[in-house]
């Protein structure tokens, strides 16, 4: 699943090219400066071997045209070591996931940059509240998780600047994890703390 949206994303991007420099005239007069929005990773609620219940909610406000400022609010479910790289083929193979999963309840905050046209710098700071349940989903502990996450992306424009996407490259990088129950330990210690992923996001300017 995580490679469909992948691709899904990168079809967005090459139809979204073609409207570039319209888009950024320079005599635009459209900037807004609020917006929602949330993120692609939203297809992957199809999957029905495992839902990972994914829940993204973004609003953010732009102290100028170069400087935003952002809340994110998310809620999933995982039951394999995040540390697993992006596409790789230990994504949900035999032995590799969690014995159970872990929800978690992430109110997020962000600051993006942009440098040139659409050329954006981001960074995150998502605090992730987890509930780690075992096989039987009998709740087994409760977690914390400070992810860290740094973005370099492009925003493409539509509709006068009404509706954006965002493509990117990604760092994920988590300095604070407490309280992991021993049986996920066990399993992710063989993972980094930190992971690859490309950025999907999207909304709409107001």
């Amino acid at each position: 699943m995580q490679k469909k949206i992948l691709w899904i994303g990168l079809v967005l991007v090459l139809a979204s090219s073609l409207h570039v420099n319209a888009q950024n005239d320079k005599k635009d007069s459209t900037y807004k400066r609020w917006f929602v929005g949330s993120t692609l990773y939203l297809l992957g609620n199809f999957d029905k071997v495992n839902n990972p219940e994914y829940v993204q909610l973004n609003v953010g406000y732009r102290i100028t045209p170069k400087d935003v400022v952002s809340f994110r609010f998310k809620r999933s479910v995982y039951a394999w070591p995040i540390g697993i790289p992006f596409g790789s083929s230990s994504f949900d193979a035999p032995g590799e996931n969690y014995p159970g999963h872990a929800r978690i309840l992430a109110p997020t905050l962000g600051y993006q940059r942009f440098w040139w046209k659409g050329a954006y710098t981001s960074v995150q700071a998502l605090n992730a509240f987890e509930k780690y349940m075992d096989e039987n989903k009998k709740k087994i502990g409760n977690g914390y998780t400070l992810y860290l996450d740094f973005y370099l992306g492009y925003q493409f424009k539509f509709f006068k600047n009404r509706f954006f996407f965002e493509p990117a490259i990604g760092c994920s990088y988590w300095p604070v994890r407490t309280n992991v129950p021993e049986s996920f330990k066990s399993v992710e210690k063989k993972w980094p703390n930190y992971f690859i992923q490309p950025g999907l996001d999207l909304g709409f300017n107001f």
